[in-house]
């Protein structure tokens, strides 16, 4: 009989960060903003999102409901690129 595959809770997908390749972008990203309002999204899943987008060609509109928000990754992707992060 044949060993079943446990489904994993979250979908990976080609374009998503390994732990080596985040170790590396992890450090060049901006820290949050002291007295803002904390983080509830890691940063590694709005990269991740970005890469996606990136990569397949899809609209910011289109992000799979894995990933956080479009609006949300839209922000973080417009920021980063006027700051040039």
């Amino acid at each position: 009989m044949a060993k079943k595959r446990r489904k994993s809770k979250v979908k990976r997908y080609p374009t998503d960060l390994n732990d080596k390749k985040w170790s590396i972008i992890n450090p060049l990203l901006p820290v949050a903003l002291s007295g803002g309002r904390p983080r509830e999204i890691s940063l590694r899943k709005i990269i991740n999102a970005i890469f996606y987008i990136t990569r397949s060609g899809c609209a910011w509109r289109l992000l799979p409901h894995e990933f956080p928000a479009w609006q949300t990754v839209y922000g973080y992707y417009s920021r980063w690129r006027k700051d040039k992060t």
